[in-house]
């Protein structure tokens, strides 16, 4: 929420701040729905309050309320629940994760439920028919509070095995979470029809000793030729199929088009790769997927953050003002954090890619991918 600090308007803003307060209060409470103009005049003078005053006059209690169900369903209205504490519209919120579980909006949703503390209603949502859904936008939010909600999920037979699936992706997005999958592969307690989600997931997270771990408990399909790659030098001379590697870069294992865009297609979070056969040459299109950590380019480098809850997060800083960070994880989900809240926060020397995809690959496959790369170029009109 923009509002001003208190005390640092200037006498026509404070007499415009009142004018606003005394319209909300002197219109009262219409019983038709409102109109999107007063709506929008009403939020203006609630937000130039703050929520100290809301709370503390029943009008202008009333009218957060109005305009809260005025804007329900819309990211308005998570930022309003959040920038005045409300707690009372949970139900709500999970509604809106669960329509919206992929969006920044939706995971906000989703991670406000979870510092409510409303488990309960968590709990009966992973049974509902969005299940899939919530579990998805919890995942996102990347809370170590989801582990005790998803653990129960991964083994139990009776649940729908698309949800226990989520339910795994979802606990590898964070540390104790793929430390629970890592140690429930290394007693032989995961089932087998998550193994290769399991897999998939953990041999991609940012953490070396957990990757490590998965790498021997849980390795990835080994490629078809199971050989060494030949030499970049060489694998620049072999033919490839641009087609098969469309089919590559979307490939679960491989997992390309879970960090990048292609002509709108994918998850915005690496670089845009629509045009990337114009800028690299595909000695340097294999030298980028074998060795992603030579060379960083210029916004993409990762930031690791420590809060003092406990939580942590990995991502690309998007925004970085004197009171909060943007931060866009995997998946493309920005959050904001405020840094009176953070304990730490490191740059890492790796790049966020993840080194090894070729593990998931046979060399036909590698090579396949470098040429569909290669032939991503502007449209020429």
């Amino acid at each position: 929420m923009n509002r001003d600090v208190p005390g640092s308007l200037s006498a026509p803003r404070r007499m415009w701040v009142r004018w606003l307060a005394v319209s909300v209060l002197a219109g009262g409470l219409a019983a038709e729905p409102l109109e999107p103009d007063r709506v929008a005049t009403i939020i203006e003078a609630l937000s130039r309050l703050g929520p100290d005053k809301v709370k503390a006059n029943p009008k202008l209690k009333a009218a957060l309320e109005q305009v809260l169900e005025a804007t329900q369903g819309t990211p308005r209205f998570v930022e309003l629940v959040r920038d005045f504490n409300v707690t009372n519209q949970d139900a709500a919120l999970l509604n809106f994760a669960a329509k919206n579980p992929g969006d920044s909006p939706g995971v906000d949703a989703a991670r406000l439920v979870l510092a409510h503390g409303n488990f309960e209603l968590l709990k009966t949502s992973l049974a509902g028919t969005n299940a899939v859904r919530i579990a998805e936008a919890l995942g996102h939010a990347a809370e170590k509070d989801i582990v005790p909600l998803l653990e129960p999920i991964v083994s139990d037979s009776t649940r729908d095995l698309a949800l226990r699936k989520q339910a795994v992706r979802a606990l590898a997005q964070v540390h104790s979470g793929a430390a629970l999958l890592l140690k429930l592969a290394r007693e032989q307690n995961l089932p087998e029809e998550v193994k290769l989600t399991a897999s998939s997931e953990l041999n991609n997270v940012r953490w070396p000793d957990l990757k490590a771990e998965a790498a021997r408990w849980l390795p990835l399909p080994r490629g078809r030729d199971a050989q060494p790659l030949p030499p970049i030098s060489q694998l620049i001379h072999l033919q490839g199929d641009a087609k098969r590697g469309a089919e590559v870069f979307r490939r679960e294992t491989v997992g390309c088009v879970k960090c990048h865009q292609v002509n709108g297609e994918g998850i915005d979070f690496g670089p845009n790769l629509s045009e990337i056969g114009a800028k690299l040459g595909k000695e340097a299109l294999y030298e980028a997927i074998l060795d992603p950590s030579a060379g960083i380019s210029f916004g993409f480098e990762a930031w690791q953050i420590e809060l003092k809850n406990g939580d942590e997060a990995c991502g690309l800083i998007v925004s970085d003002t004197a009171e909060e960070i943007a931060l866009k994880t995997q998946g493309g989900i920005v959050t904001r954090y405020k840094k009176s809240d953070l304990s730490k926060r490191e740059q890492q020397k790796l790049s966020i890619m993840p080194a090894a995809l070729e593990q998931g690959m046979s060399t036909q496959d590698l090579v396949d991918l470098v040429e569909y790369l290669a032939a991503l170029k502007k449209a020429v009109k």
